[in-house]
């Protein structure tokens, strides 16, 4: 489902009594999850992008004319996204920000590039992603063999010897699970690399298997509220070995379906969270967040969203134009070592964000994540 929320200066003009000047808007999509399992990363971003829209507006919008703000939910499904993908060509939005989940962007990837719409993803990291092509795809993210060779790297420093490799089959867990085993799979034993079902209550079968196959640690690739359960009911069974896992699990959520006691001394691999990040423009940005909306924001997911929203803007400002052959030009062309919320931004050739940013995270005693040194 789409929803339009008008974030123009029309308003301002109407309730102050002015006649409002007959121009037309600069439609931007939102995709992403409003609903669903990680309806928390959505929702986030929403909020993200919502404050940069009003911001934007409040500085005479894009090209002279205000930004509308149209919503898509994906609910964390490709069937879902690719619906909402449709109403956006539809309404005939000029770029889309998102989604957040690869398999949900690999669903409307070429719904947007057939129309000749621009589309920056803000959390979406399959490698495959990216090696179609596509004229109007970009990322914010980073990709999944930076993360796998991250991952890797950590692995080998905690030194290992039978770790067993989980996913949950979607595209993005899939993929980085299999970038895992390509770079270890020499070096140590992988008694266990299987897939559960998400969104299941009871994960005591696989982590079974997995004892039984002697691994003296997990990596679980999916996403954080199986990582939650999958923690949780480890620590019931008490099966006390390692736990490990990707960026997707990087989620104050994660610890609430734990519980702290279980959650404690999960390590993962992703990008930086808000809170460390050291930019300029975070620094100025997470306060006026935390002002608007009464609590801190805690997805970097979020924040690459909002990284989408300046890149775009700035590509329509720059070319002059809301095409998306100019723009997507400008992006792969000139868009170089721009200062975004999460730090410099480029593109490649492929529309991959350059750059590896990824750290390593340990969930302390408070259930907090804290980054290693």
């Amino acid at each position: 489902m789409v929803k339009r929320i008008v974030v123009t200066l029309i308003a301002l003009l109407v309730l102050s009594g002015t006649p409002a000047p007959a121009f037309e808007t600069v439609r931007i999509g939102l995709l992403g999850p409003l609903t669903g399992s990680w309806s928390d990363e959505g929702l986030q971003a929403k909020q993200v992008v919502d404050l940069l829209v009003r911001d934007l507006n409040e500085k005479g919008g894009i090209l002279g004319r205000p930004v509308e703000l149209i919503d898509g939910d994906s609910a964390a499904t490709a069937r879902a996204a690719q619906a909402a993908a449709r109403e956006m060509v539809a309404l005939k939005v000029s770029a889309v920000i998102g989604p957040y989940g690869s398999e949900a962007a690999e669903a409307v990837q070429d719904i947007f590039n057939d129309a000749r719409i621009l589309q920056v993803a803000n959390g979406a990291t399959a490698v495959s992603l990216s090696e179609k092509g596509l004229r109007y795809f970009f990322r914010t993210c980073p990709r999944d063999d930076e993360q796998g060779r991250v991952a890797a790297s950590l692995v080998r420093k905690l030194k290992l010897k039978r770790i067993a490799v989980l996913h949950d089959n979607s595209l993005y867990a899939r993929g980085l699970a299999e970038q895992l085993r390509a770079l270890l799979e020499k070096e140590l034993r992988i008694p266990f690399f299987d897939a559960l079902i998400p969104e299941r209550q009871d994960y005591a079968a696989v982590l079974a298997r997995m004892k039984a196959a002697g691994a003296d640690a997990v990596f679980f690739t999916g996403y954080y509220p199986e990582g939650g359960l999958l923690l949780r009911q480890k620590m019931e069974m008490g099966w006390n070995v390692p736990f490990l896992g990707g960026d997707a699990n990087i989620n104050p959520e994660l610890v609430m379906i734990a519980g702290r006691d279980a959650a404690r001394g999960f390590l993962c691999v992703g990008s930086p969270l808000p809170a460390d990040m050291k930019t300029r423009q975070a620094k100025a940005f997470l306060p006026a967040f935390a002002r608007q909306y009464g609590h801190p924001l805690t997805s970097i997911h979020a924040m690459m969203a909002g990284d989408g929203l300046l890149a775009v803007a700035a590509a329509m400002r720059e070319a002059k134009s809301l095409e998306a052959d100019k723009t997507s030009e400008y992006l792969r062309r000139k868009y170089k070592e721009h200062n975004g919320l999460t730090g410099r931004i480029s593109f490649s050739e492929k529309g991959d964000r350059v750059g590896d940013i990824y750290r390593t995270y340990r969930i302390d005693a408070r259930g907090d994540f804290v980054p290693l040194p």
